[in-house]
This record gives structure tokens, C-alpha cells and sequence, in this order.
């Protein structure tokens, strides 16, 4: 084993994972830009040199057997590691010229806080094209092409870093006719209102709030820039993240109604994550310096805010429940 160990291919590994993954020697090929018989080969010689069978055929797919997914799970951290270091050196190799920053992050931060903030963000770095990719879905960064994505979650990450930018509680807030109705109303009369958003959420809130009250909201969304849009637009009232809401606070949009403040263990602060060797990448380095930055400007400023803010450094995985 160890004669055979001293002569495993190593430039086949990468092939290997590309069959892996797509469970299929053809597409493997057109992924990599290789031949469907150069692929066969060196699964081939990959195989013949460990002593080992690492698949199962089935007509024209394969299936990873155990031997296959054992090898895969242990050489699959070092090829992203290696994946992460030539990314890393063709943004070291740039140098001072436009460059291109891809980001994945959730549709209602984008809309919410985001989005209004671009301008801004142009203004300081026009030489970095900033790529959003909106999306609830968790991205392989590395496989996906995308140097950092914003997240919700507990984490850590497995194999990147993670920046915490910001804690953000839930609020109740409406549309300026209602909250001129429900001025001097107290907790539980809202109840009675039309509700949009989570129903055990809004339970919660309530209980914080001294009631037990049975909750049925109106309409339910699996994002929060559609359910504030509605509120916005009268629907009803919205228990939200206080940044998502908080420049629609600031310019009348929505009211708050409560200072009652539902801090969710569950609900999630939000992260940067992006590969370790990246960095000190001038355009992430950047970038996750202007994140903290707006973070901190007081909710109500003319860039709106946050209610608290931390940032460190871990590394890991962790689980994701849903989009905020």
C-alpha cells in the first residue's frame, strides 16, 4: 500500500472529483475540458495504481462506491485548498486595473440594505465591478466562482472565514396610516391586526410581550424584502429585521411600533464568508471594510443602520435554517 501511496497520480485527483460530483464520465469531460476518453483513462490509471475499484458502473453514469467516497472525503479540503491558492494568485496578479468582485447574498439584504448603498460603494472603489448574485440558496463559493457571500446563520463555516457584521432583533413595524391608528394601542391589540411574516415568530414577540394570543397571519413570505415591500403597502404589519427595515424607518416608509424587541437566538446575525486566501485580496479587504463601516452608522442616518455590531474571524460549518 504504501509502494502505491508513493505513486498515486496526483494530477488525476482533480478528474476524479469531477466524476464524483457529476456521477458521469462524459459531463466530467465537458466540465473539464477534456476528452471523454482522456477522463476513462485516468479514472483508469487512478484506479490501477491505488489497486482499487472507486466506482460502480451503471450503463454510461458511475456511482462513487465506498473505497470511491472515502478517497473523495479525504482529498477533496486539499483540492480546495488548491483551488483557493491559484484564485488567490490570479487576484495577487491583477494588480491595479479594474477588477471584479463576486458576491452571493441573500435577495432581501440586497434589496433592503444593499442595494441603496451602491452608490456609495461606487463613489469609494469605481475600480472594482461589484457581481451580486441574489439568491436564499448556500453557494459553493469555490465551485461557484464567487469570492465571499453574505450569510445568516450560527455557524462556523467548514474551510472559510467568516466576518460577523451585524445582530439584528425583530420589530413590528407599519405603514404610517396604521401606526397612526395604533398610536396609544398596547401589545396585544395588535392581535387584531392583519399579521405578515412567521406565525410562531409573531407568537414570540407577543409572549415577550407579556400575551398569549393565537396568531394567524395573513400572508407568509421566504423573504422578508417581499413582506416589508407589503407592509409598506398597507397589507398589514411586519415583524422584521430591524436593518432591513431601517432605512424605510428613517424616511417615513414604515413606522415602529413597539420598542419590544424579539432577540432570536434562532433568527440568525449575519456573516461575510469568503475563502481564507483571499483575504488580504485588495478588492475583498475592501469591501468587507466598507460592510463594517455602514453597519455601524446609527439607524436614522442618512445611510441607515444597525442596533450593534461585531466582527471576528472563525472558521467551520454550520447549518442554515432559512433565508432573512
Amino acid at each position: 500500500m504504501l509502494t502505491r501511496m508513493a505513486r498515486l497520480p496526483l494530477h488525476v485527483l482533480p478528474t476524479f472529483r469531477a466524476v464524483a460530483r457529476r456521477a458521469n464520465l462524459r459531463a466530467a469531460a465537458e466540465e473539464l475540458h477534456l476528452t471523454h476518453s482522456a477522463v476513462s483513462q485516468q479514472i483508469r490509471l487512478l484506479e490501477e495504481q491505488l489497486g482499487i475499484a472507486l466506482f460502480d458502473r451503471h450503463g454510461r453514469r458511475v456511482a462513487l462506491n465506498a473505497a470511491g467516497a472515502a478517497l473523495l472525503r479525504a482529498v477533496e479540503p486539499a483540492l480546495a485548498q488548491l483551488d483557493e491558492g491559484v484564485r488567490a494568485a490570479h487576484a495577487a496578479s491583477s494588480g491595479a486595473g479594474d477588477e471584479n468582485l463576486r458576491v452571493s447574498v441573500l435577495p432581501s439584504f440586497a434589496q433592503r440594505w444593499l442595494l441603496p448603498r451602491m452608490a456609495d460603494w461606487r463613489a469609494r472603489h469605481p475600480q472594482i465591478a461589484l457581481e451580486l448574485h441574489a439568491s436564499q440558496q448556500v453557494v459553493d463559493l469555490a465551485r461557484e466562482g464567487f469570492h465571499a457571500a453574505l450569510r445568516t446563520g450560527i455557524g462556523p463555516w467548514r474551510g472559510l472565514a467568516a466576518q460577523r457584521l451585524i445582530d439584528s432583533p425583530w420589530i413590528v413595524v407599519a405603514p404610517r396610516v396604521a401606526a397612526q391608528r395604533l398610536r396609544d394601542a398596547e401589545p396585544d391589540a395588535l392581535a387584531h391586526e392583519p399579521l405578515l411574516g412567521d406565525g410562531p415568530m409573531w407568537q414570540r414577540w407577543f409572549a415577550l410581550a407579556g400575551h398569549r394570543v393565537k396568531v394567524k397571519p395573513v400572508a407568509e413570505f421566504n423573504d422578508a424584502g417581499l413582506m416589508l415591500q407589503a407592509a409598506e403597502q398597507g397589507l398589514g404589519l411586519a415583524l422584521a429585521r430591524e436593518v432591513l427595515a431601517a432605512d424605510a424607518l428613517a424616511d417615513g416608509r414604515l413606522v415602529r411600533l413597539s420598542p419590544i424587541a424579539l432577540e432570536d437566538p434562532d433568527a440568525y446575525p449575519y456573516w461575510l464568508v469568503y475563502p481564507p486566501a483571499l483575504a488580504e485580496w485588495p478588492p475583498l479587504r475592501a469591501f468587507r471594510e466598507w460592510l463594517a463601516e455602514e453597519l455601524s452608522r446609527p439607524a436614522g442616518t442618512a445611510t441607515a443602520g444597525r442596533t450593534g455590531s461585531r466582527s471576528r474571524a472563525v472558521s467551520g460549518a454550520g447549518p442554515k435554517r432559512r433565508a432573512r
